[in-house]
Order: C-alpha cells, then sequence, then structure tokens
C-alpha cells in the first residue's frame, strides 16, 4: 500500500512538473509569435518605439499573465490570479530590466511621455495597494479598471510624441512575408499562450499541492516567473538590438495591464472576495510591488539610465525577495 502511494506521489510530481515546464515553454514559444506579429503590424502605421512598447509589446506580453489569472480564478484559485500580477510586476523590474541592461546600459530620454507613463504606473500600484486592503475586488471596481486603462491609452495615443519613431533596418523589420502570415502568426501565438496558460495553472496547483506550499506563493514565484518570460525574451532581445525606449515601454506597460487588465477582467468574470486571498499579499508582497516601482522611477528619472551596476543589483535583489518568501512560508 506505501509502495503504491510513493508510485502515485511520484507519477504526480513527474506529470505536475511535466505541465509546468510544457506550459512555460508554451508561453514563450505564442508570446514571441505574438509579439513579433505584433510589432510588424503596428510598424506598418508608424508607432513609435516607447508607445509600441507601452501597448503592443505590453499587452501581448501580458496575455499570459491575463489567461492564467483568469482561469485561475474561475478555478477557485483568486491567490494565483492576484500573486501571479504583484509577482510578475515585481519580476519585470527586479528579472526583466535587470537581466536586459546586463547586455546593454538602458538609457531613457527624460520627456513628458516618461514622466506620465512612469506617474500611471505608480499610481496604478497604490491603487491596488488600495483596493487590497480594502478588502477585495468586486466587479464594479473590475470595471472601473478595464475604462481607466482604455482612457489612458487613448490619451497616450494622442499625446505621444511622434518624433521618437525610429524605422528598423528594413532587413530586420522583414519578419513575415505578408500580412496574412503576421495575423496567422499573432492568431497561433494567441491560442499558444491560451493552451500554455491552462498547463502552467494545472502544474502550479498540483505542484502547491504535493510540496505543501500555498497557492499564493507559487504564484508569486514559479507562476509569476513563467508568466514573465515573454517580457524576459522580448526585452533581451530588444536590449541587444539597442532599443532601450521600447524596453522600459514594455516594461511600464506591462506592470500597468497587470493590474488594470488583468484584475479588471479576472474582477468582471468573479469577484475576488475578501479573505480568498493570503494576507501576506496585504502585508508584504504589495508593498515591495510599490517600493520596486518607486525606485525603479527614481533611478529612470533621476539617473535617466539603469545600467549593467544597477541591472545586477536589480537580479540580486529578485533573487533575494524570492529567498525571503519561501523563508517565511516554510517557517509558518
Amino acid at each position: 500500500m506505501d509502495n503504491s502511494l510513493t508510485l502515485s506521489f511520484y507519477d504526480a510530481s513527474i506529470l505536475s512538473m511535466g505541465a509546468l515546464f510544457l506550459g512555460i515553454v508554451m508561453l514563450i514559444k505564442g508570446g514571441n509569435w505574438a509579439v513579433d506579429s505584433a510589432v510588424y503590424v503596428a510598424e506598418r502605421y508608424g508607432i513609435s518605439p516607447m508607445v509600441v512598447g507601452f501597448t503592443i509589446i505590453a499587452f501581448g506580453t501580458s496575455l499570459p499573465e491575463l489567461i492564467v489569472s483568469v482561469f485561475a480564478n474561475i478555478q477557485g484559485l483568486p491567490g494565483i490570479a492576484l500573486g501571479n500580477v504583484i509577482g510578475s510586476n515585481i519580476a519585470n523590474i527586479l528579472l526583466v530590466l535587470g537581466c536586459a541592461s546586463l547586455f546593454v546600459t538602458l538609457s531613457a530620454r527624460i520627456s513628458k511621455d516618461l514622466i506620465r507613463d512612469l506617474g500611471f504606473m505608480l499610481l496604478a500600484t497604490a491603487f491596488l495597494v488600495g483596493i487590497l486592503f480594502y478588502g477585495e475586488i468586486s466587479r464594479a471596481v473590475g470595471l472601473f479598471m478595464l475604462l481607466a486603462l482604455i482612457a489612458y491609452m487613448f490619451v497616450q495615443f494622442k499625446t505621444s510624441n511622434e518624433e521618437d519613431f525610429t524605422p528598423q533596418d528594413p532587413e530586420e523589420a522583414e519578419v513575415f512575408k505578408n500580412d496574412f502570415v503576421a495575423y496567422f502568426t499573432l492568431f497561433i501565438g494567441l491560442i499558444s499562450i491560451a493552451v500554455g496558460a491552462e498547463f502552467l495553472v494545472k502544474g502550479a496547483r498540483v505542484s502547491a499541492g504535493l510540496v505543501g506550499v500555498p497557492d499564493a506563493v507559487i504564484a508569486l514565484s514559479i507562476v509569476a516567473f513563467g508568466t514573465s518570460l515573454p517580457e524576459l525574451s522580448t526585452s533581451i532581445i530588444a536590449a541587444r538590438k539597442k532599443q532601450a525606449g521600447m524596453v522600459i515601454g514594455n516594461i511600464i506597460g506591462s506592470n500597468v495591464f497587470n493590474i488594470l487588465m488583468i484584475l479588471g477582467v479576472s474582477a468582471i468574470v468573479k469577484p475576488i472576495e475578501r479573505g480568498s486571498f493570503s494576507s501576506q499579499m496585504v502585508s508584504f508582497d504589495v508593498w515591495v510591488a510599490l517600493a520596486v516601482a518607486l525606485v525603479c522611477s527614481f533611478v529612470l528619472l533621476f539617473k535617466g539610465r539603469i545600467s549593467r551596476v544597477t541591472g545586477g543589483i536589480f537580479f540580486l535583489a529578485y533573487i533575494g525577495y524570492n529567498v525571503v518568501l519561501y523563508m517565511m512560508n516554510l517557517t509558518v
């Protein structure tokens, strides 16, 4: 009887890890396909890199978080839905910007657009702190968050500086043979993201139960890391092509999308009720997300760049956060 129990545990472990791995792979490939095709289409309209990063790429790379969080909330796992957003926002700045800056210094031109976008990211993060202290995210609040994002995007497109647009080298821009291939690749990318997200949620749920770690911790670490991989791969590629504006715009936009779009849509589909998520998110994790956003904004606005040294500190801070996260829960 013990042998069968051990075998069952072993099989469940292998299957859950396999689902996690497959989900992450599909998210990476699907995210890359979706982003590449979206950028191709956006460039045909002459949109600036900063705006492309904040909108098209941020939306594309936030799709994994959106689908994972919505699926998790529907399946009665609001801790994974909320933890995924908070964890992804922390990972986007500390891990993604940290790693990207190791390849090239990320210089930011101080402009009204950058100040506005950073301010809106801080406002969205502070709003998240407020609603978590309130205790729940109702459908009305979710709808407000979604409408606020749509309104901001409208303002951004109206006021963005078109002079920031720098066309890519024709040889580099020649990714797709025609528009049909680009749109078809976008569709396949979105399907891959949806399927990969489902595998990731299933694998994370089983893994949490087997290891005895709370769902929220799995979401803040493994799931958040997995759904941040599209931002990581896209940002590293953009950084190596010296598209710092696109990298920074992607991260700022992704963090805003994560809060307003993902939690907004999740709450509209199914309200995130009081007491349905870990109190640690309110007392610790969301404050880390706000502190990280403040530090990132300070560095960009007052230094105008994220150097390799700063990026290395960001990366080490991300590792430190995950160590503290697991220590806090393993000692409980």
